[in-house]
């Protein structure tokens, strides 16, 4: 079926509307029509190259939620009528360790991205851009109800790349967390954390934002551009989840953690971090990194923010605004995640 979309005609070209052909459905298939498709900076990253070359005209969005419109003989996991969303990826080998784990995200044969991968039948993947997508039913996640279909949408990146982390280093009640950056990634990461129970702070570069992080959950908010900020939290926090992709003094951070802390990035910096290995080894500190989650852990995610009634503070745009709505995240000009309404595209 030929479907409408939006796409990217070569590198840093303004995003343009388009037909794509979805393939058909097979028997452990779901037929998706889009509702809602966010945008994510891993989008603009892509289809500026700015990750290399890529296949276009691309296609691109990873945030999607929408009804089962067809589903597959061999599916039970999803009906016609389902409300269900897609996050990064679309399939893996499903065989290797990691997949076994649970840990599809690091599939030993490498995981089918849900754009600019190359898919079980060899074809380029397309991603959420569109008013239809197919998938397989097994990397297709129950959105529950008493999500805001718009509001989940950013919760299949934004929301697991965050959630992931603060489960897998033990964010709860008694723990201290801190937060750098308070954008798409950060607002979830301070949503969340408040949630598990931890006690928050947010690491930001000014207080410009500082209302809007008390009002998601901190309970302490800070300029790192204060050099005091650094002295009077040494050695404070449990976990520090870096949700920025901006070079930052590593070591500065690593001296705000506990004996046994770990500072966890979310993002991938420009340039290789410089680590002092002194403030690793005088703290038994952890410095690491995490990749969106699971299927079972991103349904967890799912259940768990709908529960606490967590979704993403969203922007909704048409899809005539999607290349304004670039500019605006290369701006940081969005409070705190656009959300493109599919019935837009046609």
């Amino acid at each position: 079926m030929r479907v409408n979309a939006y796409a990217a005609p070569a590198a840093a070209e303004p995003l343009a509307p388009t037909t794509i052909e979805r393939r058909e459905v097979g028997p452990g298939d779901v037929l998706i029509r889009i509702e809602y498709a966010g945008i994510c900076h891993s989008d603009i990253h892509t289809v500026n190259g700015d990750w290399g070359p890529q296949p276009y005209p691309l296609v691109p969005g990873h945030e999607i939620v929408g009804i089962v419109e067809q589903a597959g003989p061999g599916v039970t996991r999803h009906r016609v009528g389902d409300r269900v969303g897609v996050g990064c990826m679309v399939n893996s080998c499903g065989r290797c360790a990691n997949c076994q784990g649970g840990d599809e995200q690091y599939c030993s044969q490498g995981m089918v991205p849900t754009y600019a991968g190359v898919d079980r039948d060899g074809t380029t993947t397309q991603g959420g851009y569109s008013t239809h997508v197919v998938v397989d039913a097994e990397y297709v996640l129950s959105v529950p109800e008493g999500l805001d279909a718009a509001a989940a949408a950013p919760l299949l990146c934004a929301g697991i790349t965050t959630y992931a982390p603060l489960r897998r280093w033990g964010a709860g009640p008694g723990r201290k967390v801190a937060v750098v950056g308070l954008g798409g990634l950060g607002h979830m990461a301070v949503k969340i954390a408040h949630a598990l129970g931890a006690e928050v702070t947010v690491l930001s570069q000014s207080l410009k934002k500082q209302e809007d992080g008390l009002r998601l959950g901190a309970g302490d908010y800070r300029a790192t551009s204060d050099p005091g900020t650094f002295t009077d939290l040494a050695g404070r926090f449990d976990l520090i989840v870096n949700t920025v992709s901006a070079d930052l003094d590593v070591n500065a951070y690593l001296g705000l953690l506990t004996v046994d802390g770990a500072m966890v990035n979310v993002g991938v910096a420009p340039s290789p971090l410089a680590v002092d290995g002194s403030l690793l080894l005088g703290g038994r500190r952890v410095l690491t990194a995490s990749m969106i989650g699971g299927i079972a852990l991103t349904q967890e995610m799912l259940d768990f923010c709908a529960e606490h009634g967590i979704g993403a503070d969203v922007e909704i745009v048409s899809a005539e605004q999607i290349n304004e709505a670039y500019q605006r995240v290369l701006a940081s000009d969005v409070r705190y995640r656009f959300v493109i309404d599919a019935a837009t595209f046609g």
